[in-house]
């Protein structure tokens, strides 16, 4: 069984009597464990698919089954409840608060899902060591590099131990190098058992996946498997990650 499931899949609006489908009757399949992107330009229905995927949203009609729940149903705050235990969101701002230390950002899921500080602490630092920040836990992010601060982000994404993490353009407001090496840093976490969806307009993002699904107009137009595809991770610094626990 898949990770995810999505059957006939819609999302239509109503703008001055028009009918506008953003999603057009998606069908699509995810495994555990996959590096995934889904690219399209801008008005494609990639980011409102991304919503439908993150429990961001609701469709129009169709079905969603995401780790053997059916949410298309689901009311908001059971949205709300398995977006916190399941799904991790990586964006191209970084969204860190900045009068938080490093430690503090990444703790912030596990408040929302109830855990005690102890434990918080705990798994923070375990987050940060798996992308290799643990050192800088007691800094401000504005003490931190662009690519730094994105690793922060990706550590507190994988905070929880979400069954999916969601990288909505992640390299966007980084220069190429450090672009490339948060790519190796996801490449390194699928390659530990974690499903990556990385959202992208771009071509050079998306050819690094070893699946890519491109989405216009509402639908998929293609569906790319290569087993080629990836990343040559031999001078990132993602290539020493250890392996996830849990």
């Amino acid at each position: 069984m898949a990770l995810v499931e999505l059957r006939d899949v819609y999302k239509i609006y109503h703008l001055g009597g028009e009918e506008i489908r953003a999603l057009d009757g998606i069908n699509l399949d995810i495994e555990a464990g996959e590096l995934i992107s889904i690219i399209g330009p801008s008005g494609s229905g990639k980011s409102t698919l991304m919503h439908i995927l993150g429990c961001l949203d609701s469709p129009s009609k169709g079905t969603i089954k995401l780790d053997g729940t059916m949410i298309q149903d689901a009311s908001q705050g059971q949205l709300a409840a398995i977006r916190n235990q399941k799904i991790g969101f990586v964006f191209q701002f970084f969204n860190l608060l900045p009068k938080l230390s490093v430690l503090q950002n990444v703790e912030l899921p596990m408040i929302y899902a109830g855990a005690g500080a102890r434990e918080r602490k705990e798994r923070a630092q375990q987050a940060l060591s798996l992308v290799q920040l643990d050192n800088r836990a007691k800094h401000r992010p504005s003490q931190l590099s662009g690519g730094q601060q994105q690793r922060v982000a990706i550590a507190r994404a994988l905070v929880n131990n979400p069954k999916i993490i969601f990288a909505d353009e992640p390299t966007g407001n980084l220069d190429s190098h450090t672009g490339e090496a948060i790519l190796n840093l996801f490449h390194s976490l699928s390659q530990q058992g974690r499903t990556i969806i990385i959202v992208t307009h771009d071509p050079e993002i998306a050819a690094v996946t070893p699946r890519r699904i491109e989405i216009r107009d509402g639908r998929i137009a293609t569906k790319i498997d290569s087993k080629l595809a990836g990343l040559s991770i031999k001078n990132s610094e993602a290539s020493s990650l250890p392996a996830t626990t849990g």
